[in-house]
Parts: C-alpha cells; structure tokens; sequence
C-alpha cells in the first residue's frame, strides 16, 4: 500500500482538475475522496493477504475490480440523487487507485468476474502473520525503488496542501 502516493496523487489530480473545472468542487469531497483512494488497499490487503492469505495469496482482489467501482459508482449515483455527495467521492477516489496501481497490466483482477472467477495469486509464498512481520520490517528500512516516486510526490502534495490549509485558517472547512 503507497499511502501517500495514493492520497496525494489523488488529491493532487483533484485540485489540480479544479482549476479548470471549479464546479468539482460541489460535487466532490475532499475527504472521501482521499479515502476512497486508499479504499481498494484497505479492504484488499486484509482480505487477501492476512485473513485469507492461504486461499488469495494477493492483495489485489474484490476491491481492485471495475466491478467493485461500477457497484459503488451506481451507489453513489441513488445517493447523489438525495443529496449526498460521499459515496461518488470514494468512487473516484476507488477509481483513481486502480489507475494509480496500473490495474490494465492484470487484466484478470481488473475485468472479475468476466475472465474467471479465481484471482491470480501473487508469487510470494508466505502466511498472513509472515505478511504483516514483513510490512513492518520494511516500513523501518530505507529503501528507494521506483514504487519510492509516487511516495515522494504524494508526500509533496500532502505537504502543500497541508501548507495552503494552515494559511487559510482553521475556521474553514473546505480547502
């Protein structure tokens, strides 16, 4: 999971398409839309490499499907219709995640049910606690690889970001 190279770049392209289309902003949340990015990874990851990792053995399932977006997106299409704008926001934010991962290279995860039933499994051999102790390792280890460049820009926007909201004040809600 790329933390924040998923909220950044999302947010990123958000305000970044709100320049030339403010009206973004009434129909998307900020909010929801950063946890929509990380949505795929945080129903995935546990799925599919902890609770099930002897069945999946791959974090990327359910939740990295167009199925899963297309049945949040028609979701958020009955909600919208009352009003309310937080389940088109994780829509896109789920959208802009499997863009993010590249999901056209594994066409099998990404068009499920269509292709097959069963998901590839990823070729690391190990068991859900194996998984976690590994995640944990790594998380305390300098390294750079080419996974490291979204990181280091997501990181950037957050910071920007984080910097435009702390001079226009606490009181406001919205960037």
């Amino acid at each position: 999971m790329l933390l924040f190279g998923h909220i950044g770049v999302t947010l990123g392209l958000f305000f970044g398409l709100d320049i030339f289309i403010p009206r973004l902003k009434t129909i998307i949340d900020p909010k929801y839309l950063a946890i929509g990015a990380l949505l795929p990874d945080l129903i995935d990851k546990p799925i599919g490499m902890v609770i099930f990792a002897s069945t999946f053995a791959n974090g990327r399932i359910i939740g990295h499907t167009l199925l899963f977006s297309l049945v949040l997106f028609l979701i958020g299409l009955h909600l919208y219709e009352k009003g309310d704008l937080r389940i088109i926001s994780l829509t896109i934010g789920s959208f802009f995640h499997l863009m993010e991962d590249q999901m056209w290279a594994s066409p099998k995860t990404l068009f499920w049910p269509l292709l097959g039933l069963h998901f590839p499994k990823d070729h690391k051999d190990f068991t859900g606690m194996e998984y976690l102790i590994k995640m944990f390792e790594n998380s305390f280890t300098l390294n750079f690889s080419i996974s490291s460049i979204p990181e280091i820009l997501g990181m950037g926007v957050i910071v920007i970001l984080t910097l435009h909201w702390l001079i226009k004040g606490f009181g406001q809600n919205k960037f």
